[in-house]
């Protein structure tokens, strides 16, 4: 388990590891800005579990101790920030419809997303803007809340009325993407409500993730994953790449290059004794069957 550092919120401290310095007032362009800097900067990832979803000890992780962490820690962490910063910011429950999962998934906590309010456009007269920095993929700027269509990038994706009994709005994912989809809800969420859904799931569904550790994070022509021993780029032009990491010093290489994390805190020895682990783990179970028993 990892220690709870300083709970204080470290405003410039978090604004350097998302590579900006001070951001002005709250706009749309800013918001679009410190959204994009956040999933490219600070990955969704497993190499350690944290001890709970507090969003300051989240923040203190990520601005002081350079890590990320799984949706709950990052999107409160980063709500933390933004309300810092002078947005309206509101917490919501949510589902992620993985590529594996028979279908959509109603709102039932197991994910989180962000809506900021305020900031009308003539596209988006409510003035109300969905964010996710805490899936590893997705959008990579904010998604107004109007239904139709919506382009970033190259991504594409599809804002409607949830299909879900509990949900009121669903993503549809680029295709391109790993996950089908999310499923959220308008009703607002406080974060001590996904601390038990937190470690219900790291005790069970999510412990395999914790056993083979995963990194991903997304920029604006795709996405780069770690899971395991297995290394995926994803890049609109060229499509996905895939490649196994077979030593320590590649692996180390790759979370410090392309995920910024170097993992500092820990000894040569213990960076090691990590990889083997992971190594260990990928290479004598099947990833599928552990999350999908049945299958």
């Amino acid at each position: 388990m990892l220690t709870t550092p300083d709970v204080s919120l470290d405003i410039d401290g978090y604004l350097k590891r998302l590579g900006l310095g001070p951001v002005g007032a709250p706009s749309v362009e800013n918001l679009a800005l410190l959204h994009a800097a956040h999933v490219e900067n600070v990955p969704f990832q497993t190499l350690e579990r944290a001890d709970d979803v507090d969003p300051y000890a989240a923040a203190g992780r990520i601005a002081r101790a350079g890590l990320g962490g799984v949706c709950y820690q990052l999107n409160g962490a980063f709500s933390l920030l933004l309300g810092a910063l002078g947005y309206r910011v509101t917490l919501h429950s949510a589902a992620i419809e993985s590529g594996w999962a028979g279908g959509p998934v109603s709102p039932d906590d197991s994910h989180n997303v962000l809506l900021v309010h305020d900031l009308p456009t003539a596209a988006n007269p409510a003035g109300t803007w969905i964010l996710d920095v805490g899936s590893g993929e997705g959008f990579h700027r904010p998604l107004p809340l109007v239904a139709g269509t919506h382009r970033i990038g190259n991504a594409v994706y599809t804002l409607r009325p949830s299909d879900t009994a509990g949900g009121d709005w669903r993503i549809d994912y680029d295709p391109n993407e790993s996950c089908r989809g999310v499923d959220f809800t308008v009703r607002t969420s406080r974060w001590e409500d996904f601390g038990t859904p937190y470690r219900t799931l790291a005790d069970g569904p999510m412990a395999v993730f914790f056993l083979y550790g995963w990194v991903k994070r997304h920029h604006a022509d795709g996405f780069d994953e770690v899971i395991g021993c297995q290394f995926t780029r994803y890049r609109s032009a060229v499509g996905r790449e895939v490649r196994t990491l077979t030593s320590a010093d590649e692996w180390l290489a790759v979370l410090d290059e392309v995920f910024g994390l170097p993992l500092d805190g820990l000894s040569r020895a213990e960076r090691v004794a990590r990889w083997e682990r992971v190594h260990t783990n990928w290479t004598q179970q099947n990833l599928r069957s552990l999350i999908y028993p049945e299958s």
